[in-house]
């Protein structure tokens, strides 16, 4: 940490302007001012002055603006704005009073902003990656969702079939009025099903190359290439969560929480986290629970929850066997064990609890040696779990 005589900067990341506010070691306001959003601005403005602390929001450009400063010799600190009600919830809200906010946030109590760091640029990469993936499939289902909706309107229904075989099964079934609009979104339909199938074979590829930890992660039923590759990308370091059990809050999987006396409220999970890699959870979660998804304790154990009733019975199960399903994902990933789908968790349970003391469960329990990952040593915890 820097010195409290230190001076310190709040920065507003605006896209193509970022609002200054630089405060002495009192506290006063030195200067309020704004530069452009690029390299060339944020050094020529940065390059001359003594090692500041600087304080900037998460967002597009804090990664390149932290790294750049970083390099110029100054301590920066990336603000978590969500956890920092003085500046989303604040009734006058504009630029210029955020960099102020930031500053005086950053001089007194650097917890207070909720620091987070950036992934490793190689890992941001990778991910890249899976978001365009993610962009090709998303483009795929608008078209389809149209063609269908198109015919609808006209009194015909395409049969039912995946989004990767649309285009071969439905283009028969088109009324003839309407083949000639239509083919030209058959024709990209066609064509993102062929580059979202390069990228999944380039992603198998990449997590076989350098992440060979996915292949612990996919002893899980339900757990593809994808979903592994993304989990160990938004992780990175498994080390970082000292029990797999905090996993599922990082990724907003855990119900929220408005307790006051007596009053404990029933609330939706907080959806905190990496949206995309919770999804995928969710989904492996459907298939595990599905009419296809194979015998394990995961998928009895979400069933029998399933069974209690009740309207929500089943979306609650799906989003429960998600979130236990991160935990087991984390503990392999530590652990590098072979997984039993059947009586894993009676068997980890046995060999970690201590005579007499049932109460506990193997989530309870410290992370075993991280070297028996494959001979690899973990990095030891981060200060927070943050994350982006």
């Amino acid at each position: 940490m820097m010195e409290s005589n230190t001076m310190t900067i709040g920065c507003d990341l605006g896209d193509k302007y970022t609002q200054v506010c630089v405060l002495d070691q009192l506290g006063n306001v030195l200067e309020k001012t704004r530069i452009r959003t690029t390299r060339t601005s944020v050094e020529k403005y940065f390059m001359k002055r003594a090692r500041l602390r600087v304080v900037l929001e998460v967002g597009v450009h804090s990664r390149w603006t932290s790294e750049l400063l970083e390099d110029l010799g100054h301590e920066v600190i990336v603000a978590n704005p969500r956890q920092v009600k003085l500046i989303y919830a604040r009734k006058s809200k504009d630029d210029v009073a955020d960099a102020e906010v930031l500053a005086r946030l950053g001089r007194v109590d650097v917890k207070l902003l909720a620091p987070i760091r950036h992934r490793e640029k190689k890992a941001q990469i990778d991910l890249v990656a899976i978001r365009a993936r993610d962009a090709l499939v998303q483009a795929r289902t608008k078209l389809v969702n149209g063609v269908r909706g198109f015919v609808k309107s006209f009194g015909h229904r395409l049969p039912s079939c995946t989004a990767e075989s649309f285009h071969q099964k439905t283009r028969q079934a088109v009324p003839v009025e309407l083949v000639g609009n239509l083919t030209s979104l058959f024709e990209m339909i066609e064509a993102l099903t062929t580059r979202i199938r390069q990228y999944d074979k380039a992603i198998e590829q990449v997590a076989r190359a350098s992440y060979p930890e996915t292949e612990i992660l996919r002893q899980v039923g339900g757990v593809g290439p994808l979903t592994a590759l993304t989990f160990v990308l938004t992780l990175e370091q498994p080390a970082r969560f000292t029990k797999s059990r905090r996993v599922p809050a990082f990724l907003g999987l855990c119900p929220k929480r408005d307790q006051t006396g007596e009053t404990d409220k029933q609330l939706g999970i907080t959806k905190a986290g990496d949206q995309y890699l919770r999804r995928l959870l969710v989904t492996s979660a459907h298939y595990i629970l599905g009419p296809f998804g194979p015998d394990a304790d995961l998928r009895r154990w979400g069933l029998k929850l399933a069974e209690r009733g009740g309207k929500n019975a089943k979306k609650r199960a799906i989003v429960a066997t998600a979130r236990k399903l991160a935990v087991l994902l984390h503990r392999l990933w530590v652990t590098g064990e072979v997984y039993e789908p059947i009586g894993y968790t009676e068997k980890y349970r046995r060999a970690q609890i201590p005579a007499g003391d049932q109460r506990l469960s193997f989530h309870d329990r410290p992370p075993p040696d991280p070297t028996l990952l494959q001979g690899r040593t973990c990095p030891p915890p981060l200060e927070t779990p943050d994350h982006v």
